[in-house]
C-alpha cells in the first residue's frame, strides 16, 4: 500500500494537504468495521481481527516511518506520533468492543446478528455526522478541494481494493482469508486517521489552515468511500464464499 501511495504521489501533482492525506490513508491500519464486514462477507473473522490488532499496534512504529518516507517534505518538524492516544484508541475502539461483542455473542447468539446491523448503521450515522460537521464548519470546501483531487483519492481507493483482492487470489490464498485481507486493506481506521490529522494540523479558532483542511477532507472522503466499497465487498465475497456457512466457528475451522 505505501508503494502504491508513493506511485500516486510521484505521478499526480497533488496539493500538499491532499498528498499528506493520501499518505495518511496509506499509513493507518484497518479498523474494527473491517471485522464486521469480513463476518458478513463469510470471511475468516479470526484472521481479520488478528490483522486489525497487529497492524494497529504496529502503526505506533510504522506510521511515522511511512509518513516520513512518503511526505517528509510536508511533515511538520515537531510532529511526533501520539502513542498514548493511539494506545487508548486500541483499548477503547478495538479491544473493548471485541471483548463485549464476544461476551454478547456467547450470551445471546440469536440476537447478535441484529445488534451487529444496528452497530453498523450507528457507526455510519456517526461518520455522516462528522462529514456534515466538517462541511458545515467551513474548514473544508469540495469546490476548492477540486474534482481532480477527488478523482485521485477515489482512484487510489479503487487500485487499493483491487490489488488487495487480486494479489492473494494469484497467490492461491484461501477464499475466506482473501476476504479478510481484501476488506482489511480497503476499510481503514478513520478514527485514527482523524486523530493523527489533529496531531499534525490542530485546528485553531480563527486561523486559516488550507493544508490541514485538505488533509481532513482527504481522510473523510477516503473513509466514506471505503465504507461504500466495503459494503460492495460484502456482497461480492458472500457470493464467492456462498458455500461457506456464515458462522465464526465454521469459518475458523473450529
Amino acid at each position: 500500500v505505501p508503494l502504491l501511495a508513493l506511485l500516486f504521489l510521484a505521478i499526480f501533482p497533488l496539493d500538499p494537504g491532499v498528498a499528506i492525506g493520501l499518505a495518511l490513508c496509506a499509513a493507518i491500519p484497518g479498523g474494527t468495521m473491517s471485522n464486521v464486514f469480513t463476518f458478513l462477507g463469510r470471511g475468516h473473522v479470526a484472521l481479520s481481527i488478528a490483522l486489525t490488532g497487529v497492524t494497529t499496534v504496529a502503526c505506533l512504529v510504522t506510521t511515522p516511518i511511512v509518513l516520513g518516507l512518503l511526505i517528509a517534505q510536508h511533515m511538520p518538524v515537531e510532529f511526533t506520533m501520539p502513542a498514548g492516544q493511539v494506545a487508548i484508541e486500541i483499548a477503547l475502539i478495538l479491544l473493548l468492543p471485541l471483548t463485549l461483542g464476544m461476551a454478547f455473542l456467547a450470551a445471546l447468539p440469536d440476537l447478535a446478528p441484529r445488534v451487529s446491523k444496528v452497530s453498523i448503521r450507528g457507526s455510519l450515522f456517526i461518520i455522516l455526522l462528522i462529514v456534515i460537521g466538517a462541511m458545515g464548519s467551513g474548514r473544508v470546501d469540495l469546490e476548492k478541494f477540486g474534482l481532480f483531487n477527488l478523482g485521485v483519492v477515489l482512484l487510489f481507493l479503487f487500485f487499493r481494493a483491487t490489488a488487495s483482492w487480486l494479489i492473494p487470489w494469484l497467490a492461491r490464498v484461501r477464499r475466506p482469508d482473501n476476504t479478510a485481507i481484501n476488506i482489511e486493506v480497503t476499510v481503514r481506521n478513520g478514527n485514527l486517521g482523524l486523530l493523527i490529522k489533529a496531531s499534525l494540523f490542530p485546528a485553531l479558532a480563527g486561523v486559516a489552515d488550507p493544508v490541514g483542511d485538505n488533509v481532513l477532507f482527504t481522510v473523510l472522503i477516503y473513509g466514506g468511500a471505503a465504507l461504500l466499497v466495503g459494503f460492495g465487498q460484502i456482497y461480492l465475497h458472500r457470493y464467492l464464499n456462498r458455500d461457506i456457512p456464515l458462522s465464526y466457528a465454521d469459518v475458523t475451522g473450529r
